[in-house]
């Protein structure tokens, strides 16, 4: 299909569109608030394009606030609590608002109480901050409004609209006025729009409830109408807005062509669907089937495991109906003789049992009758003498060949997996940093199932362009395991420098181990990485470079001063070089740090200098010349092949403009020009008086040289025009923690 055709079937979609011939239906979803879960009520578009409801943005921005002002806003469906509470137009509100008759959350007059600005949204999970105007800072989305409103009158096709002016009984409303936001029958639409008269011009549509401005208003410039549209912010903006506002530096295009592109992209996209139908209904059919089969075989897994657990049940029964029977045959057994015992005890009592018939016996004066009876006792008397001289219970109270030890069964029963074997992670190259220690991140699978622990391993394969059997070492090629890790990633300590390590993690879950994930090669640094801060107080040029809190990002922007006080206004000639250096110095040894220059940067310096050097730069600056004259530049002056094989105290290298510029060698016709590494690697080989100079992504050096280290040597970094560095963060956070 040719251009011409695609244009003319998408112009044809979007002149359906239009019409309305493309039913409302099942768009519902659509079309509800993700926070009230009711039908949007004049929404509000927030900066990541999600819209939300006027009443539930200022609730949001309430919670903490106890302010009596209501949004206005709070009509919702029909026949719900909130229709039935009246209030004011959502024009007359935002009025109020803007003019600060009345306060918004988020921004009141003469408050001291810190204002909350921040919201959360509920559709991408992101804090919102609305800024010092608040809710006023937010477009309403006058587009989806109308598409609820037409969605409700679909849905209450039968429920019609009243005239806004008749006297009772009303009458049906035929017309809706859009200057007049009100809607009339016929004759109260003659009596009031009169022919020759201004009010017979106003723009008149079918009966509605939706009432929207004709023309969108900058919510910054109340008086501008918005007529440009931001690309970086994705709104509409006005010409103020663009000359010295928030959207000063961002790319504009005019609203006409913003319209055009984006109801360009919208119709091929819906066309797109459209001639997709078939496939969407195959899918959906194929989701349907899905789900079926998800449902029968989650309850054939449900009764599986009743039955598995019923198994279980039966068997731990059977085991607790033996032993309770055993137990209770042991006791019943032992009550019997203790029992025993008690009463042979109990004849032994004075005028009771043994000893009271004894003594009856005694009163027998019959000899041969007394002899006849008395041997016999006489032999249980002596029985019972021995027993109470050797006491020993006739059964033991203690039960502790019953006592059972089902620690082990626990144990199984608790690691009985159900979530099978869990998927490996992934290693994050982009968060993952190798120096002389690693500190490797991963990512975890999408099954959503917790994870007991992880296993990190590590070997070293060697140094590179050496073959493993000319290694050294006995752990050359052998894997080790870090101890468990319960994160999401782990340091690894003591690596060999300029070394090829390999680097896999595997997941624990219920003592099952998962794959292991694909290995990973790191280079390691030349040498141990060296931590450093800028220095606060080297003398740098606080107008020209921006120093964070943190001391590990500095940034250089030109001011007008700068440029009213140069000599030569042409390009480059209005912007100077200005030096910072690390807050750290070295004296001996060989180290290595890494940090990135923003892309964006027009030029920046950097290398290593010495104190006597950086006497020089900070107490004689430079004056306003173009950095393509300055003699240590790197660039494509020239000027520096007289003096490259002297060895001098500093050695720059000049990146920028996404390149990297390597200075001219003896005997090179010119120098070479790279593409700018995302990463940049210096290191510092004292004792030797050279540096190196690295792509800290690839360890690959790009440049060397001899350097004058007869002082303490300092990471050195020079700004020229707009540019920005920021330290490796392993590099800044070894300095933060010394």
């Amino acid at each position: 299909m040719s251009d011409s055709e695609d244009m003319t079937e998408f112009a044809s979609i979007v002149e359906r569109i239009e019409r309305g011939e493309v039913p409302i239906k099942n768009i519902e979803r659509e079309l509800i608030c993700p926070i009230c879960k009711e039908l949007f009520t004049h929404p509000l578009i927030l900066p990541c394009q999600h819209s939300i409801c006027h009443k539930c943005v200022r609730e949001l921005l309430m919670l903490n606030h106890d302010d009596s002002f209501d949004a206005g806003s709070e009509c919702s469906l029909p026949g719900s609590p909130r229709s039935r509470v009246p209030s004011p137009s959502m024009e007359r509100l935002d009025r109020l608002v803007r003019s600060g008759s009345i306060s918004s959350p988020g921004w009141r007059r003469g408050s001291v109480t810190p204002r909350v600005t921040t919201i959360p949204c509920p559709g991408c999970q992101h804090d919102i901050d609305l800024g010092e105007r608040g809710i006023s800072m937010l477009f309403r989305n006058f587009t989806l409004e109308s598409i609820v409103e037409r969605y409700r009158q679909a849905a209450r096709a039968a429920v019609a609209i009243m005239c806004n002016l008749c006297k009772p009984p009303q009458q049906e409303a035929t017309k809706s006025c859009m200057d007049c936001k009100a809607s009339y029958c016929n004759e109260c639409f003659k009596l009031h729009h009169p022919w020759g008269t201004p009010k017979a011009q106003h723009e008149y549509v079918g009966p509605t409830t939706n009432f929207r401005p004709k023309v969108l208003m900058c919510p910054e410039h109340e008086m501008e109408k918005v007529n440009m549209y931001c690309e970086v912010c994705r709104r509409p903006v006005c010409h103020l807005c663009k000359l010295g506002g928030s959207h000063a530096n961002h790319k504009v295009t005019s609203m006409s062509s913003a319209y055009k592109i984006l109801k360009e992209k919208l119709a091929k996209s819906i066309h797109y669907l459209i001639s997709k139908e078939d496939q969407v209904r195959t899918q959906i059919t194929d989701l349907e089937q899905l789900i079926s089969q998800t449902e029968e075989n989650g309850q054939l897994a449900e009764r599986r495991a009743n039955e598995h657990f019923e198994r279980l049940f039966e068997t731990l029964q059977e085991r607790k109906s033996e032993m309770l029977r055993s137990i209770e045959q042991s006791r019943n057994r032992r009550l019997d003789q203790l029992k025993g015992q008690v009463e042979e005890y109990q004849g032994m009592l004075e005028n009771s049992g043994l000893v009271g018939y004894a003594q009856e016996v005694l009163k027998e004066t019959d000899q041969s009758c007394f002899v006849q009876t008395a041997k016999q006792l006489h032999v249980r008397i002596q029985k019972a003498t021995e027993s109470l001289r050797t006491f020993h219970p006739a059964a033991d109270p203690c039960f502790d060949e019953f006592v059972l030890d089902t620690s082990r069964e626990e144990t199984l029963i608790k690691e009985m997996c159900f979530g099978g074997v869990p998927d490996p992670p992934l290693i994050d190259l982009s968060t993952s940093r190798v120096y002389n220690e690693a500190s490797i991140s991963w990512r975890l699978s999408d099954d959503h199932l917790p994870t007991d622990r992880h296993v990190l391993e590590y070997r070293r394969l060697g140094a590179p362009g050496r073959s493993p059997a000319h290694e050294d070492g006995e752990d050359s090629g052998v894997w080790r395991a870090t101890d468990g890790v319960y994160g999401p990633s782990a340091v690894v300590f003591d690596l060999d420098p300029d070394s090829l390590y390999a680097f896999r993690v595997r997941s624990c879950r219920n003592s099952m181990f998962s794959p292991y994930s694909p290995e990973v090669t790191f280079h390691t640094p030349p040498a141990p990485a060296f931590g450093f801060l800028f220095s606060d107080k080297c003398g740098f040029s606080t107008e020209r470079l921006i120093l964070n809190k943190r001391r590990d990002t500095v940034e250089s922007v030109a001011g007008m001063a700068f440029l009213l006080a140069a000599d030569r206004v042409q390009t480059g000639s209005y912007i100077g070089l200005d030096y910072i250096i690390g807050d750290t110095g070295i004296s001996q040894g060989r180290f290595y740090w890494a940090f990135k220059v923003e892309p964006y940067s027009y030029m920046v310096k950097v290398g290593v200098a010495s104190d006597s050097k950086l006497l020089e730069w900070f107490h004689n600056p430079r004056g306003t010349s173009s950095p393509r004259y300055d003699h240590d530049s790197g660039h494509d002056s020239g000027s520096e092949d007289a003096c490259y094989e002297v060895s001098q105290p500093f050695t720059l290298l000049t990146v920028g403009m996404g390149r990297l510029f390597i200075p001219k060698a003896a005997g090179d016709p010119g120098g070479r020009v790279l593409p700018m590494p995302a990463r940049l690697g210096v290191c510092l080989d004292y004792d030797a008086c050279r540096v190196y100079f690295y792509d800290a992504d690839a360890m690959r050096c790009l440049y060397e040289r001899q350097v004058d280290c007869s002082g303490t040597m300092y990471p050195a970094f020079g700004l020229v025009g707009g540019g920005r560095v920021q330290l490796e963060e392993f590099v800044a956070a070894k300095r933060l923690t010394f």
